[in-house]
């Protein structure tokens, strides 16, 4: 691009060059051709005085040696009343051309080798027409031309070398932002996700680099967004593998039953490197506008699932509130996984036969949803909420809270770990209705005043 950018500038000033030199030097040309004959003309005109008055020999040679020199200067006066005919100077002109000059009565000019001619008639006291001829060299006739013809072709070839350098800056400022867009889509091209390019340079390439870097960024994301996707549903498997791990305590002794515990603590180990590896943080995004389910049904489904399992570990369950449809704002399967995760934290971290409850709420704005049982609590909800958010330890790989905690914030909610009426742990889910910003842990106070409006135990 920068080379074909100086050949176009090369290109288009010395098509100007030449289409203002050439006429500009024949301009000059002329100007020095009119400028020669102008002088011709009052040599001409100062013999003009002395032939109207006189045709003597001597004294018109005496004016002319004056005027001009012999070599540049004749006159031609014709016989008359017997007179012969006079010849002054030396001439250069044809017979022919003055005798024609003589007829036409008027300045006429010839070429003759070595230059021009000049013919002036001139009218004497006789009545006779004669002629002055005044010998113009061609180097007077060119004179300075060649001076200034080379002056223009300095200036065209000044013009023509300032264009390159000036088509040169800018080629380097055009091609040099083009260079890094090329390097940084390669570096994107090899994996390099934080490549991104100076947006600087034209306003086409500047553009260029901003749509780059849009583009970027979204790909950064998508991947964050595959690769939270599959931590996602390697965790849903979670669900399943509870149960088969809690079914294969009755399976009772026998290689059997050892192989199948082993696989299923296999499996486990598996699905969570699945997570743990996949795992990786994105910013939120928003949720999906015209999505939404049965909070309702969603917990009577999933509670119907469960209850089989807690009816063989003697857990009691109760399930509040799920009497009357509640919308959400939330996508059905998103909803599944939260509580699939919630429930399935409480049979894998409580005793058997410990019970546990699941109560809806509903207010025109907000939607809450609390997971609560009799167990032995959690010491730390702070660290908690932390593991959610990804260290993953003590045998969990962190998602189970990360999952609730990304379905609320993609509503404007939040959620809350505390002490449960039952005397164990509540994870209070906050889905709001109305799309506001994400409650803060500053403004707790008109949470709880809002919650306890609505019948909601204390945290």
């Amino acid at each position: 691009m920068r080379w074909a950018l100086v050949k176009v500038c090369v290109a288009v000033t010395t098509m100007v060059v030449v289409a203002f030199a050439v006429p500009l030097g024949l301009v000059i040309k002329e100007m020095a051709r009119d400028r020669a004959f102008s002088n011709a003309e009052r040599q001409a005109a100062a013999i003009a005085p002395a032939l109207s008055i006189t045709t003597d020999r001597e004294q018109l040679e005496w004016v002319v040696a004056s005027a001009g020199s012999d070599d540049g200067m004749a006159v031609h006066i014709p016989a008359s009343d017997g007179a012969k005919a006079v010849d002054i100077g030396r001439q250069h002109a044809a017979a022919k051309d003055i005798a024609t000059t003589r007829s036409i009565g008027r300045a006429s000019t010839a070429e003759v080798p070595g230059g021009s001619i000049l013919l002036q008639p001139t009218a004497l006291s006789s009545g006779e027409i004669a002629v002055v001829e005044v010998y113009v060299p061609e180097s007077e006739v060119s004179n300075g031309v060649g001076t200034a013809w080379a002056v223009l072709a300095a200036v065209g070839v000044a013009l023509i070398v300032g264009s390159v350098a000036v088509a040169d800056r800018l080629g380097v400022r055009m091609v040099q932002p083009a260079q890094r867009l090329v390097e940084g889509a390669h570096e994107l091209g090899e994996g390099k996700l934080g490549a991104r390019v100076p947006e600087e340079g034209p306003t086409e390439l500047r553009l260029a680099a901003v749509a780059f870097n849009s583009m970027a960024d979204q790909v950064v994301q998508l991947l964050a967004n595959e690769r939270e996707l599959a931590a996602d549903l390697s965790h849903r498997l979670r669900t399943p593998l509870t149960v088969l791990r809690l079914n294969t305590a009755s399976l009772g002794d026998g290689p059997a039953a050892e192989q199948t515990r082993a696989a299923v603590a296999q499996l486990e180990r598996e699905v969570d490197t699945i997570i743990r590896t996949a795992r990786e943080s994105k910013p939120q995004t928003a949720a999906v506008i015209g999505a939404g389910c049965d909070a309702s049904e969603v917990v009577r489904e999933r509670m119907d699932f469960w209850s089989a399992l807690a009816e063989d570990e003697g857990r009691k369950v109760r399930v509040a509130g799920v009497d009357r449809p509640v919308r959400i704002p939330v996508a059905r399967a998103d909803l599944v996984a939260a509580l699939d995760a919630l429930l399935g934290n409480v049979f894998r971290h409580t005793p058997e036969g410990t019970a546990f409850a699941v109560d809806v709420h509903n207010s025109e704005d907000a939607v809450i949803v609390l997971v609560s049982d009799a167990g032995p609590g959690i010491l730390d909800p702070g660290a908690a909420m932390a593991r959610g958010k990804g260290s993953g330890n003590d045998g969990s790989t962190g998602l189970g809270l990360d999952i609730v905690r990304r379905l609320a914030e993609t509503t404007g909610g939040d959620v809350r770990i505390g002490s449960s009426v039952l005397g164990g742990t509540e994870v209070r889910i906050w889905i709001q209705l109305d799309g506001r910003a994400p409650v803060r842990r500053g403004h707790r106070g008109s949470v709880r005043r809002r919650r306890r409006g609505m019948g909601v135990s204390r945290v």
